[in-house]
C-alpha cells in the first residue's frame, strides 16, 4: 500500500501477466451500506471495498446512530433501523460524492438537523439540482457558502403531498440515485406513491441500473418508464436480504483490461464477469474492439493482446463514452498507443468529478508528447511522435494516478505525484500493479 510518499517512479517496461483480485465496487459498496441502514434488521455485507470513500459512509452512519460490526475479511454487519436515530449531526464527507449525495436526500426527509461539508474540492462539486428537487417537496436545505454547492445545512422538512419530483439528469446520475434511494422514506411519511421525473438527458444510465438493481435486492421495486420517469409505490419499504455480496469494481478493472492489451498478458481479473450489474463492464468490449482478446469465466475475465511484434497495440477510435465516464479515463491513456488520432465524446461529466478531468487529462497527456484538443464534452488525442518522460500531477484524483500508471510501455520513465490518492478506492493498487509487471 502506498503511504504518503510525495511521488512514485515507474520505470519503462514491456510485459505484464498474472492474476488480480479486484477490490469491491465503490458504487455498490456505498449504496449497499445506506440501503442496509435504511432496512429493518441485520444485513451482512461481504466483499466491501476498504477505501477512503467507504470509510466516509461508515463514519457518517455511525454518527447517525447505526451500529456496524466489522466481521473481518471485508465483511460487516449493519444493524438496520429503517431510520437515523440521531437527529442532529455534523458530517464531514471528504470528497465522497457517492456518500454525500444519497445521504443528503435521505437526511432531508428524516426530520433532523444536519451539517454536511467536505474538503475544498467537494465544495466545488455541484449538488444544486438535487437540493432544488428536494426543496420542491418541502425539504429545508440551506447553502452555507455558494448557492448550488456544499456545505449544506439541513433542517426538518415540511413535506408536500402530490408533488412530482423533477430533477435534471445531465450533470450527474448521482442526483437521481439519491432521490430514488430516499423515495421509500418519503412514501412512508406521505403515505402515497412517489413519482420522479428526469428533465433533459439522463447521463450514465448504467449507474441508475445499479441503483434499481440494489433497491430490488432490498425489497423495493421501482417502475422505470424509459429512464425518464420512475414510480415508487406508497407501501415501498426496505427489507434486509440478510446477506449481500459486493461485486469487484468494474471501474478499477479497466486498468487491468488495458494492461492486458498493452503488455501482452494474459491478465486474469477475478471478482467480475460478463453478467456484472456495473456499466463499466462495457469497457471490456471496448478493449476488444481496439485490439484485445478476451476470455470469460464464471468469476473472472482474462485479457491478452492479439498484436504481435512492432504492430500498433491499439486501433484508433472515435467513441461516445457517456455510459462509462470513469472507465473512459483509461481509454484516454490507451489513445497514447493508438495507430492514429482518437476522440472521446460525451464526457462532460468529467468536469464535475474529483477534479476537472478534461482539463487534467489534457495537461498530463501533453506532458508525454501527445497533441491534445479538448472542449466542453470531448477530448481528442493524437499519439506522441516522440514520447517524453514526465512527472504526472494527479490533482488528488485516484483515477488520474491509476490510469497514468499505464504510460510505461513506450520506453520512457513516468513519475506519479501523490500516489496515495489511490486510497480513495484502491489502496493497494500500485502493489498489485507492480506484481503483474515482468
Amino acid at each position: 500500500m502506498v503511504q504518503t510518499l510525495p511521488y512514485l517512479d515507474l520505470e519503462p517496461t514491456k510485459k505484464a501477466m498474472g492474476e488480480i483480485h479486484l477490490p469491491g465496487s465503490k458504487s455498490i459498496s456505498n449504496r449497499v451500506l445506506l440501503l442496509a441502514a435504511l432496512s429493518r434488521g441485520e444485513t451482512i455485507v461481504h466483499g466491501l471495498l476498504d477505501s477512503d470513500d467507504t470509510k466516509v459512509m461508515l463514519s457518517a452512519l455511525n454518527k447517525l446512530g447505526l451500529q456496524i460490526d466489522d466481521l473481518g475479511n471485508r465483511s460487516v454487519r449493519v444493524h438496520g433501523l429503517g431510520e437515523f436515530p440521531v437527529k442532529e449531526a455534523d458530517l464531514f464527507m471528504q470528497n465522497a460524492g457517492t456518500a454525500i449525495r444519497p445521504l443528503t436526500a435521505a437526511l432531508a426527509v428524516s426530520d433532523g438537523r444536519y451539517h454536511l461539508h467536505g474538503i475544498p474540492r467537494m465544495h466545488e462539486r455541484p449538488i444544486g439540482d438535487l437540493v432544488e428537487a428536494l426543496k420542491s417537496i418541502g425539504a429545508k436545505i440551506d447553502y452555507l457558502e455558494n448557492p448550488g454547492y456544499p456545505p449544506l445545512q439541513i433542517e426538518p422538512p415540511v413535506l408536500k403531498k402530490d408533488t412530482v419530483i423533477k430533477v435534471a439528469g445531465s450533470v450527474s446520475s448521482q442526483f437521481l440515485t439519491a432521490l430514488l434511494m430516499a423515495a421509500p422514506l418519503l412514501a412512508k411519511q406521505l403515505n402515497q406513491a412517489i413519482e420522479i421525473e428526469v428533465e433533459g438527458e439522463l447521463i450514465s444510465k448504467p449507474y441508475i441500473a445499479i441503483t434499481l438493481n440494489l433497491m430490488q435486492h432490498f425489497g423495493v421495486s421501482v417502475e422505470n418508464h424509459d429512464w425518464q420517469r420512475y414510480i415508487i409505490a406508497a407501501d415501498a419499504e426496505y427489507v434486509s436480504p440478510k446477506e449481500i455480496w459486493v461485486e469487484g469494481d468494474a471501474s478499477s478493472a479497466s486498468y487491468f483490461f488495458a494492461l492486458g492489451l498493452l503488455a501482452g498478458g494474459p491478465i486474469r481479473i477475478y471478482g467480475i464477469n460478463k453478467e456484472s450489474i456495473q456499466g463499466d463492464i462495457l469497457f471490456a468490449e471496448f478493449v476488444e474492439r481496439v485490439g484485445a482478446q478476451l476470455a470469460y469465466g464464471a468469476d473472472y475475465i482474462e485479457v491478452s493482446s492479439i498484436q504481435e511484434g512492432d504492430a500498433p497495440r491499439v486501433q484508433a477510435f472515435d467513441e461516445d463514452f457517456n455510459l462509462i465516464p470513469d472507465a473512459a479515463m483509461t481509454a484516454a491513456v490507451l489513445a497514447l498507443y493508438a495507430d492514429g488520432p482518437c476522440t472521446l465524446r460525451n464526457i462532460a461529466s468529467w468536469r464535475v468529478k474529483e477534479t476537472d478531468r478534461i482539463d487534467a487529462m489534457h495537461a498530463e497527456l501533453e506532458k508525454l508528447g501527445a497533441i491534445v484538443e479538448s472542449g466542453h464534452d470531448y477530448l481528442k488525442v493524437t499519439p506522441p511522435v516522440q514520447w517524453k518522460g514526465a512527472s504526472i500531477e494527479t490533482y488528488d484524483d485516484h483515477r488520474m494516478a491509476m490510469c497514468f500508471s499505464l504510460a510505461v510501455f513506450a520506453g520512457v520513465p513516468v513519475r506519479i505525484m501523490d500516489p496515495a490518492c489511490v486510497n480513495k478506492t484502491f489502496p493497494t493498487y500500485f502493489d498489485e500493479y507492480k506484481q503483474l509487471l515482468k
